[in-house]
């Protein structure tokens, strides 16, 4: 089974029974943040494409700031799940790099570069033990210079092996760590 299929596959399973889920919780953060509910932010895709990623909104626009309900979504990790439109569309897969904004993936050098002919993923390695990327940011004194100095090269190093080693078997794996992660 080529990974495009098992992408197609799954993201779509996927989409039909989380469906209702995103719908409630779509409109549960529209009301919460007063605005659309759907967030879509730029992103570097593969081979450096730019595409549009889509999350439920977390951060309440007028204060900037995340908002109690939006805290729920980002632990849980539901405001991720309309993601598998992105999946679908052929745009991400289920498993691969952890799209970043433009500064990071799109701007890596010889080797790290591979990276890019990857589709960025739902889930990862890398984003597994990061889990709770935004906790340890944020007992950083220099939260920025700690992600680029520590943590994105941390994650390149993790994602090449990945490129070097994924297998359908692997990634049925690391979706297996990700649902049932402790």
């Amino acid at each position: 089974m080529s990974k495009r299929i098992f992408d197609i596959f799954f993201s779509a399973v996927g989409l039909l029974f989380l469906g209702w889920i995103i719908l409630i919780f779509y409109f549960l953060a529209s009301l919460d943040s007063k605005s659309n509910g759907l967030f879509i932010q730029e992103r570097i895709g593969q081979f450096g494409k730019v595409f549009r990623i889509l999350k439920l909104k977390t951060i309440n626009p007028k204060s900037q700031n995340v908002s109690c309900f939006g805290k729920l979504l980002r632990k849980s990790k539901i405001d991720e799940f309309p993601q598998l439109w992105n999946v679908l569309k052929g745009d991400m897969s289920l498993v691969g790099p952890r799209p970043d904004i433009s500064g990071y993936y799109d701007v890596l050098k010889v080797e790290n570069r591979k990276i890019l002919e990857l589709r960025p993923g739902l889930t990862s390695l890398a984003s597994l033990k990061y889990f709770n990327e935004e906790t340890l940011l944020e007992k950083q004194e220099n939260p920025l210079k700690y992600n680029d100095e520590v943590i994105f090269p941390d994650k390149v190093k993790m994602n090449l092996k990945y490129y070097y080693n994924h297998s359908i078997i692997g990634d049925f794996a690391i979706i297996w760590k990700t649902i049932f992660r402790n």
